[in-house]
């Protein structure tokens, strides 16, 4: 039976709002980056082009903040949805952060970690990973590292008279190098480690479109993450979590919006290293 094919039943990973929220992730972090590097890189040629396509600089600083409202509702949405998770199907904040599934790092994840680091060196086997590897615990907790500090020097910024009632005016300009630098480091870390980590590993290159779909195919789950795995097959819960797969029609849709969203990204490292290196000031 063919990849793809809508008869062919596949193991559901996400949850829908868990791809609705990362959709709007994408989409509100690409338009981030754009808005934001043009005002960091407004003396090189591409950033004022891109600019003058977005209505110029005022108009790209207004939709820098509205991506950032969108970027906020989504982390929101994420809290919220956590705490129903615990309520529905944990029961506590022990279980869900101390679970078998717990985002958290483990000792485990720096086993792993040197594992796979012997397993690239021809010293061992491929670890056994579970639902969530050492690198999707990493990405996963930049994000909160990144609301926290990109996302406060940004409303710092954003509501300056406010924020200075309690704040010395100095800490504005703290503010903007911190909001500018974490935003670079975190843009050029999505746009090169992530992307990797995601789709350019061999076993998933050219994409990997599980967190569009929600789904992976049995083979793919065994072959990935072969202690969740075992783990299904032994508390046999994992024909409950199978689905029919989507038909080809929507993959290609999602296919397209994920080649965008990886063509811009690229585009946008590209840009920074040439800025960074011919017109840095």
């Amino acid at each position: 039976m063919r990849k793809g094919d809508a008869a062919e039943r596949q193991f559901i990973r996400f949850t829908r709002l868990q791809r609705i929220l990362h959709i709007c992730m994408i989409v509100s972090f690409i338009t981030l980056a754009l808005t934001g590097l043009t005002l960091k890189f407004s003396y090189t040629k591409w950033a004022a082009v891109l600019s003058h396509l977005l209505g110029g600089f005022e108009s790209a600083g207004y939709i820098h903040r509205s991506a950032a409202v969108v970027m906020f509702g989504v982390f929101t949405t994420h809290l919220v949805d956590l705490y129903r998770l615990k309520t529905r199907v944990h029961g506590s904040w022990r279980a869900l952060l101390l679970g078998p599934s717990s985002m958290l790092p483990t000792r485990r994840d720096f086993t792993e970690f040197v594992g796979t680091l012997k397993w690239f060196v021809g010293l061992g086997k491929r670890p056994a990973y579970g639902r969530w590897t050492y690198w999707e615990k990493f990405d996963y907790f930049a994000v909160f590292w990144g609301i926290a500090v990109i996302g406060s020097t940004g409303l710092t910024l954003w509501f300056p008279v406010f924020f200075t009632r309690f704040l010395p005016g100095s800490f504005l300009n703290i503010a903007t190098i911190i909001h500018s630098d974490e935003a670079l480091l975190a843009t050029g870390f999505i746009f090169t480690v992530h992307f990797f980590n995601t789709h350019l590993r061999p076993e998933k290159f050219p994409m990997d479109i599980t967190v569009f779909t929600g789904r992976m195919p049995v083979e793919e789950l065994q072959r990935d993450k072969p202690r969740e795995y075992e783990a299904l097959v032994a508390s046999g819960k994992l024909e409950e979590k199978m689905e029919e797969a989507y038909p080809a029609i929507v993959i290609r849709a999602i296919r397209a919006f994920a080649w965008v969203a990886l063509a811009v990204g690229f585009c946008i490292v590209l840009w920074i290293i040439y800025a960074m290196l011919f017109a840095y000031r």
